[in-house]
């Protein structure tokens, strides 16, 4: 259960999506309350009903946008998909739920036309788990079918050019011993260990590692007239050119390589200069 908790999950920071998903769940939630009017609204007059129904979808509205919109905005550092995971999403979506049932409790307080329960109380939760569901299983399945439609996309356009360059590129190690040439044709990929780096590359049929004493900005440097040469994440350099297959899924894209057993994560702030490149 635990490891199941520490699962990455997206975290949707796409605050020009999240604006058009606020509108929609908000209209969705007013339509909802004026055609099924749950919560004794059909017990009252007709300009109490619409300044219920109305202040309603109007507090969805600020509370969306407050953990949509201005949270993610405010504290990027916390809010953000490289560390998120299944729970902080649970946590989260509690919040969203408990924030939109308590702005629902207050206008209700504050209107004071109808007497308020702990039967009512729970009925708000229910009323406001709705749009907190919707957004839940809209996000995720909105990003699982674009990764995995991209990734297919990308995987037919890895086969139209196999052609690479022959340059040769000297890693320095600190300590001699370590120094590596290779052909850069011949490199998969670069892994950041710490203060060494860990070079992948293909030797006939086999694939081959060696560990250098060397950064991996040093390394980027290096390489940074070969168009083939990609950072995709903070701790990989990639050869686009010998991406064996993508992978889509809600997290975002992995890449794998011919005889290399790891995948390799492809950060969001990289996912479309990716695309451009391939």
């Amino acid at each position: 259960m635990l490891e199941f908790l520490r699962k990455p999950y997206p975290f949707n920071d796409d605050l020009k999506h999240n604006t058009k998903i606020i509108f929609f769940i908000s209209t969705g939630v007013f339509v909802f309350l004026y055609l099924f009017q749950p919560l004794q609204i059909d017990a009252l007059a007709n300009r109490e009903k619409y300044f219920l129904v109305i202040g309603l979808g109007v507090i969805t509205f600020l509370s969306l946008s407050l953990n949509l919109l201005i949270l993610p905005s405010l504290f990027s550092k916390v809010l953000n998909g490289s560390s998120w995971n299944v729970k902080k999403e649970i946590f989260w979506d509690i919040w969203i739920l408990f924030t939109v049932s308590v702005g629902y409790f207050l206008y209700y307080k504050a209107l004071g036309i109808m007497e308020f329960g702990f039967d009512m109380i729970i009925k708000l939760i229910l009323i406001a788990i709705v749009p907190t569901s919707v957004l839940i299983t809209f996000n995720r399945n909105r990003l699982l079918r674009t990764h995995l439609k991209s990734a297919n996309e990308l995987n037919k356009k890895l086969q139209e050019n196999k052609t690479l360059p022959d340059k040769l590129v000297h890693f320095e190690s600190d300590y001699q011993k370590d120094n590596l040439s290779l052909k850069v044709s011949l490199i998969l990929l670069i892994r950041s260990a710490n203060n060494y780096i860990e070079i992948f590359w293909k030797e006939g049929e086999t694939v081959k590692s060696q560990m250098v004493r060397y950064s991996l900005t040093k390394a980027e440097e290096i390489l940074k007239e070969d168009k083939i040469i990609f950072k995709c994440h903070r701790s990989f350099l990639i050869n686009i050119k010998h991406i064996d297959k993508i992978e889509g899924s809600s997290q975002g894209y992995r890449l794998y390589f011919e005889k290399i057993e790891f995948p390799v994560p492809v950060s969001k702030n990289y996912t479309d200069k990716l695309k451009e490149l391939i």
